[in-house]
């Protein structure tokens, strides 16, 4: 499971950087963002905006990593392509998650800066 992480402000930046999160990897991918975000900052944004495929495993995986991040963090999504943002929706996990457009408006204070 590849994965790029950055601290940005108070936050941990994620970015996904596989095309598929499906039941192949998706004990794989749980793992590797809670190692990533293991003691760090309370928000994480996960860019999902090279993912093109998420299935309920999937799915089931990104709500685990929320738990594992616990009452006290905040889980973001970022970046969602077409049919990552569909499955979001359809399954209106999207009332579920703060999910954010763009990589600017997950973190706006980064806007201007070359």
């Amino acid at each position: 499971m590849k994965l790029q992480s950055q601290l940005r402000g108070d936050a941990l930046h994620i970015v996904v950087d596989e095309d598929r999160i499906d039941s192949a990897v998706a004990i794989r991918f749980k793992e590797a963002v809670r190692e990533q975000a293991a003691d760090g900052p309370g928000r994480v944004v996960l860019d999902l905006g090279r993912v093109d495929f998420l299935d309920s495993s999937g799915l089931g995986a990104v709500v685990s990593v929320m738990k594992l991040i616990g009452p006290g963090g905040k889980l973001e999504l970022c970046n969602l392509t077409p049919n990552v943002d569909k499955v979001f929706r359809l399954t209106r996990m999207d009332r579920v998650f703060t999910i954010h457009d763009s990589l600017d408006s997950a973190f706006p204070e980064r806007q201007g800066i070359a």
